[in-house]
């Protein structure tokens, strides 16, 4: 050992802190960093303790000055299989230690925005078409105020009512990940459920198709796509996602979303059920969660007007890790939109 480095190495880091950091880069993040993790005695805060909010953020009632809007949506009337992910964002909310900087991208998103958890959407206890007219309802509040939403829901059917506020005004892009392409007709008299948002947007006039991509798709359910390619949607299955590999995707990605707005949709269910479990409608063969880190980051400089992870149903969720996918998959959303 040399033992001239090994004194300087102790003369300059032997008796620093945590937060003293000599590399101007990792000072700046690290400056960025202490007003939100040390307690007013100095130390760092537990992660264990307190009330649970989405990423730790802090909760706020008032929208005022806020950029992003943290929102959970309970509601899951809308499954075709199995339920629970009425119960995604409280599991959402237990999750600690995610955040609060991204190192690939070089990103602590509160040193650039204000976000908030501010509780959750209103939803009907028993009717789905109740449901959808309160969650539209509440996404209008928050577009009148120009703060941007970022959801977890919830089944996927709440990102209809989201994209109607979202897109009221122009339509938007979206990049989707999920095992199954979301766009059936109705069934069971109902056109509502979790298999048919995107198809309810499209019609609407609230979502771009020639600007939606379709990540990861598989399964049994092909049948009920067709409108996917009638209106002009990129659909990759999960076999050309893998022969494509990540930069493949990110780059097919780019040139579908182009440079209008964009909203990411995320159900976890488009991860392989090895690492996400905890859902409704499981399909072998997807995803990994590094795959999906990647193809967020490479999204880097998008225009994105919102986002929601949505499906996380924690009672088939025995380890956890669905949950720390569901928040995780949040907070590469929200570095995208800081």
């Amino acid at each position: 050992m040399d033992h001239r480095k090994l004194n300087a190495l102790r003369e300059k880091f032997g008796h620093a802190d945590a937060y003293e950091v000599f590399d101007p880069e990792l000072k700046r993040i690290a400056d960025s960093l202490v007003d939100g993790e040390l307690e007013s005695s100095g130390r760092r805060k537990l992660p264990f303790s307190g009330l649970s909010t989405l990423l730790s953020a802090p909760y706020e009632e008032s929208l005022e000055n806020l950029d992003v809007a943290l929102v959970g949506v309970p509601m899951d009337l809308g499954v075709t299989n199995r339920s629970g992910a009425r119960f995604g964002p409280r599991a959402i909310r237990a999750i600690e230690r995610i955040g609060p900087y991204n190192e690939q991208l070089g990103i602590v998103p509160k040193a650039s925005i204000k976000y908030a958890d501010i509780g959750d959407s209103p939803v009907h206890r028993f009717s789905l078409e109740k449901s959808m007219a309160e969650i539209e309802n509440f996404y209008n509040g928050l577009k009148d105020a120009e703060v941007k939403p970022l959801s977890a829901g919830g089944d996927h059917s709440v990102t209809y009512p989201i994209l109607k506020a979202v897109g009221r005004d122009e339509p938007v892009g979206c990049l989707h990940i999920d095992a199954h392409c979301d766009t059936s007709g109705a069934f069971d008299d109902t056109k509502f459920h979790h298999g048919g948002p995107f198809r309810n947007a499209v019609l609407d006039g609230v979502l771009d198709p020639e600007r939606t991509i379709q990540i990861g798709i598989r399964g049994t359910s092909e049948i009920r796509w067709e409108f996917s390619y009638a209106s002009g949607m990129t659909v990759l299955h999960i076999h050309q996602c893998m022969e494509m590999g990540v930069d493949g995707i990110v780059k097919k990605a780019l040139e579908v979303l182009g440079d209008g707005p964009v909203y990411v949709s995320i159900d976890v269910d488009g991860f392989d059920p090895t690492f996400a479990p905890g859902t409704g409608t499981p399909e072998v063969g997807g995803l990994t969660p590094r795959e999906g880190q990647q193809i967020l980051r490479g999204l880097y400089g998008l225009n994105l007007v919102g986002g929601d992870v949505v499906e996380v149903a924690p009672q088939y969720d025995p380890t956890t890790n669905t949950a720390l996918l569901g928040a995780q998959l949040m907070f590469e959303v929200l570095c995208l939109m800081a």
